[in-house]
């Protein structure tokens, strides 16, 4: 990582200047991400199934003048370059941070036998490997950074408009580390522990709890590459002990009904945490059933570095619950008046503490509707905190259909029509309906399709 950092200030990377990362779960995502940020850079993560379109505005966007890229996405970055502010362009491939054999045969696999390189033609593009050697040459300047020094444009929002990039400062993510740390640490054996990284790097959730939360850990991370070839996924579990899992809903679900992973040694596994989307009831029990080890709900936003609420990691029975606040996070349930709500009404969830954002980059409208005067960030979800302070999310506030009046959350439809034997997964939606303004359509994938 540092020879990377040199390598950026070599080129010009000031403090504050933005660094572009498009990779799947390579050893090279984290060699960039503390390299970015030993050069005092802000790091832009990237979704490398973007389309050039979407690619495009988040680097336009964000300013961002050097992007590393896998090679597999590279003709993505051709197309978007033309209207991009990129300057200097790094590829990498996958077996190159594997060793000299493994990585040669890996990358010949990848290229020559299974071609899954799409063609493209970035003649002024860097090779990665050729430029940590030149790393190795120059100077590095360690760049003072502060709490209130950016670390990463984190994009969000994609479903209700264009991408916004949340501004996550160095010391909302030092912030959200110790906080998950103080959480897990009672449970877990400092330098003894492998957490299984399924869920993309680039992504928040990932980033905080598996990069930065098990790196101060000092565990060893087993990275996915494609978390969506279920049987390689699983023959990978067999080669190590695994002692904790993140993952969202539909991945759980997709390992529980391949008929090899519950023949996987458990043995090691202490921790499985769930999060992006609710965890649904009936695959947390057979989660419970399977690996003996329960499935424990959190929940968190990109706006919090993400996590803001976690189950005790000691709890078996599933409640729904979302869990509990994290150290130094408050929480308020709030009316569309913004009036503050009492135990077991339901509202828009509001939070406030150290993890919390500062705003959208370059989007003041947007900051400031995000946020109320005092400081607590709007969620758009909705829910509810019990008697015991336990907080229960109904569903988003933007998702909430309305049948002749009454509010109906979709999670809840979805969260009942899993109980049945025969349907794998469900998505409930409202569509218009001429007699109650809207009705429930529920779409489900079936065990026995006909």
């Amino acid at each position: 990582s540092r020879y990377f950092a040199a390598w950026l200030q070599s080129i010009g990377v000031k403090k504050g200047d933005r660094v572009a990362l498009m990779m799947p779960n390579l050893l090279q995502y984290p060699i960039c991400l503390f390299g970015a940020w030993r050069a005092g850079a802000v790091v832009v993560n990237t979704n490398p199934l973007y389309t050039a379109e979407e690619l495009e505005h988040q680097l336009a966007d964000a300013g961002a003048e050097v992007i590393v890229v896998a090679e597999n996405f590279a003709h993505t970055v051709q197309k978007a370059l033309p209207r991009t502010p990129l300057k200097h362009i790094v590829v990498t491939g996958v077996g190159d941070m594997l060793g000299s054999i493994k990585g040669t045969v890996t990358n010949f696999v990848v290229r020559r036998v299974k071609k899954l390189i799409p063609e493209y033609a970035l003649p002024q593009a860097r090779k990665l490997d050729e430029i940590l050697v030149l790393g190795r040459q120059c100077g590095y300047v360690r760049p003072a950074l502060g709490h209130d020094d950016l670390a990463c444009l984190q994009y969000t929002g994609g479903t209700t408009g264009l991408a916004k990039g949340a501004m996550l400062s160095h010391g909302n993510l030092v912030a959200n580390v110790h906080q998950a740390h103080a959480w897990v640490k009672p449970y877990l054996v400092e330098g003894e522990e492998c957490i299984v990284t399924a869920l993309p790097l680039y992504h928040i959730f990932a980033l905080t709890a598996n990069c930065l939360t098990f790196i101060k850990l000092g565990a060893c991370n087993l990275l996915i590459l494609n978390p969506r070839d279920i049987p390689e996924f699983v023959h990978s579990l067999t080669q190590v002990k695994f002692s904790a899992i993140t993952g969202v809903n539909t991945l759980f679900n997709a390992l529980l009904n391949n008929t090899d992973f519950a023949k996987l040694d458990f043995s090691s596994l202490k921790l499985t945490l769930g999060g992006g989307m609710a965890v649904q009831e009936a695959v947390a029990e057979r989660w419970l059933q399977v690996t003996r080890v329960p499935l424990t709900q959190a929940y968190g936003l990109t706006e919090t570095s993400p996590a803001v609420c976690i189950n005790p990691l000691d709890r078996r029975d599933f409640t729904g619950s979302i869990g509990l606040p994290v150290p130094s996070t408050e929480i308020a349930i709030r009316d569309h008046a913004d009036q503050d709500l009492g135990i077991g009404e339901v509202g828009e969830i509001c939070v406030r503490g150290p993890q919390v954002c500062s705003g959208y980059w370059n989007r003041p409208d947007e900051t400031a509707a995000a946020f109320h005067a005092d400081g607590f960030l709007r969620t758009g979800d909705i829910g509810l905190v019990d008697e015991q302070g336990y907080l229960y999310i109904k569903d988003r506030k933007k998702d909430m259909i309305v049948v002749s009046g009454f509010n109906v959350y979709p999670n809840e439809v979805e969260a009942v029509a899993v109980q049945h034997p025969d349907i794998i997964e469900a998505a409930a939606v409202g569509v218009p309906d001429p007699h109650s303004g809207e009705a429930v359509k529920l779409f489900v994938i079936s065990r026995n399709p006909a």
